[in-house]
């Protein structure tokens, strides 16, 4: 489903209004999630089922404090004053943008230009990417200028980026700030183990998409946190010990049930912050 960037006075003051209905139990999650140095929000393509308005809304009731966007709810392409309003909204609610993505990158100097100008606009550190093999060169560039991190996301088996050594691989030779989003979930279905994962990207890891798959396969099925092959104990121990960064992107990212998808998303972030609680 495609979400265009709409936003009326009306509709700024309706979300500003639904900035007091986070419930106690979203709070206390943020709580936990904030004094283990790890901030734990949503990336909204898992709310795609709803406008722009509800999306923010829901994941602000949920308890996230953090959002990653995607374009199909705020384009690259957005204007200078779409840009501020929609800032001022996710502000006015309490949340803060993590990331943006996932972002394409081709040998198109000029366009990837543009992404990062949108991201300096919006004040976004990091850019989840799926670069082409002759982007590089620009990104090389464009990170040292603006000093914004890519973040190469792994899109499961028979993507070009399917393991993790095979990002690894892609970013060893360029600028440190060129690094890895692990789509845990996605690294489930190319059978790696999360926690491995992470400990092979350390030091340029700067996003986690934290899903979870009931069987080591192409083809599984997308399951409530915990209840397939991840460990989120385990995991945010792992990311603890690799020293994540605590302004990189820690994105829930639940694709199943998509026109309604609360009670699930509610089930994970309990799974969660249990674990946070044991950190």
């Amino acid at each position: 489903m495609t979400h265009t960037l709409s936003l009326s006075r009306r509709q700024l003051l309706g979300v500003t209004a639904a900035s007091v209905l986070a419930t106690a139990a979203g709070n206390r999650f943020s709580l936990a999630a904030e004094s283990n140095g790890l901030n734990l929000g949503i990336q909204m393509y898992s709310l795609r089922g709803y406008k722009l308005d509800e999306a923010l809304k829901h994941a602000k009731e949920v308890g996230f404090t953090h959002v990653e966007f995607y374009s199909g709810m705020f384009p690259t392409n957005s204007t200078a004053e779409q840009i501020m309003m929609l800032k001022k909204q996710v502000s006015d609610l309490g949340l803060t943008i993590s990331a943006h993505g996932v972002n394409r990158f081709s040998k198109d100097a000029d366009a990837n230009r543009a992404v990062f100008e949108f991201a300096k606009n919006v004040g976004i550190g990091t850019i989840t990417a799926d670069p082409d093999p002759d982007a590089f060169s620009s990104l090389d560039d464009l990170v040292k200028e603006f000093d914004i991190n890519i973040a190469i996301h792994n899109h499961g088996p028979g993507h070009r980026y399917n393991k993790a050594l095979d990002v690894l691989h892609a970013i060893e030779s360029h600028d440190e700030r060129i690094g890895a989003c692990a789509d845990l979930g996605h690294y489930i279905r190319s059978g790696e183990q999360p926690v491995e994962v992470i400990r092979v990207l350390k030091g340029r890891l700067y996003g986690i998409h934290l899903k979870d798959f009931a069987e080591m396969q192409k083809n599984a099925k997308g399951v409530v946190l915990g209840r397939g092959h991840l460990n989120c104990l385990e995991v945010f121990q792992a990311l603890k010990n690799v020293e994540f960064p605590a302004d990189a992107a820690l994105s829930l990212e639940y694709e199943e049930n998509v026109s309604d998808p609360l009670d699930d998303i509610r089930q994970c972030v309990s799974v969660a912050r249990e674990a946070l609680a044991k950190i």
